[in-house]
């Protein structure tokens, strides 16, 4: 189970979050008119994605994936947020959410609520995609430490 306190599972939540929640809570901490500086204006990118070959362990670049980061600063806390594709907006607003978390905004328990429901949701949603796929799992046999 993830921690929405903690920076890393936090990142991992508000990318994995409906970017309709992430601008709600983002318009909630913005309400009461905060010092907000934009530091990385939310722009997509391409980055390369990097995996792990499963016989000799050794990583490659699969390819490029689109993703939308952002980075903001709510008066001394800094706030980052990096989307999935092209969404200018989830990536502010998640950014905003970021902050507010890490700088114990009065949203901060209404926030880690909604990333928790987005970590069930999610679990919920692999749950039921791996019910329907693992029957045509393929098992297939190495070569390597056979003599």
């Amino acid at each position: 189970m993830s921690d929405p306190h903690d920076r890393s599972d936090r990142f991992e939540l508000i990318a994995a979050c409906e970017p309709a929640t992430l601008v709600g809570l983002a318009n909630g901490v913005l309400e009461d008119d905060p010092a907000l500086s934009v530091r990385q204006e939310p722009k997509p990118q391409l980055l390369m994605q990097r995996v792990e070959e499963p016989v000799e362990r050794r990583p490659f670049n699969l390819g490029e994936v689109l993703v939308t980061p952002a980075e903001v600063e709510l008066g001394d806390a800094r706030g980052f947020a990096m989307i999935p594709g092209k969404s200018e907006r989830a990536a502010l607003s998640g950014a905003i959410v970021d902050a507010a978390v890490a700088a114990g905004h009065d949203l901060t328990p209404d926030v880690v609520e909604a990333l928790a429901e987005t970590e069930a949701e999610t679990r919920e949603r692999r749950r039921n995609e791996w019910a329907e796929s693992k029957h045509t799992a393929v098992t297939f046999e190495t070569m390597e430490g056979r003599e």
